[in-house]
């Protein structure tokens, strides 16, 4: 049982490395040109990013619940057991993956400039978007996220 706890937590912390977050910016995205686009809120809604399923969580769970059944019982025994505890821990190791990864986010409707409506689901981050404020929207390496626009200087 301890050898499945100790398989979780390790499959639930490598699967728990994953951000959308604004506020966290990948290594491969820094020193890199970004494009900037002006816009304007118009609405900010909570969804919910749903969690990963890499098969990590359930290798590690299998692996553990294996190990564990196995240890049950006579040579027989502990076939079946070990089998039926690699299944089960399986299952339960990709429900806690699936679990540990999910993330609370907004979705940020906005319209540009031109006239465009674009939406940007992101991470919630440090600041508070909400309807009416002026953002930007910054591009780098394909992916998109939304901050508040800087004070412009005035003359």
């Amino acid at each position: 049982m301890k050898s499945l706890l100790i398989a979780l937590a390790t499959a639930a912390s490598l699967a728990a490395c994953t951000t959308t977050s604004p506020d966290v910016i990948q290594p491969r995205d820094a020193q890199r040109l970004s494009t900037v686009v002006d816009a304007t809120v118009l609405s900010v809604r909570p969804v919910t990013v749903d969690g990963t399923q890499s098969g990590i969580g359930s290798a590690a769970g299998a692996v553990a619940g294996g190990v564990a059944g196995s240890s049950v019982g006579g040579r027989r025994e502990g076939i079946v057991v070990g089998v039926l505890g690699a299944v089960v821990g399986g299952v339960i190791g990709n429900a806690v993956e699936r679990s540990a990864t999910r993330e609370d986010a907004v979705e940020i409707l906005v319209q540009l400039k031109s006239g465009e409506r674009r939406a940007v689901v992101q991470a919630k981050g440090s600041e508070n978007i909400v309807a009416g404020d002026a953002v930007i929207l910054v591009t780098t390496g394909g992916k998109v996220r939304v901050t508040k626009a800087p004070a412009t200087p005035r003359s």
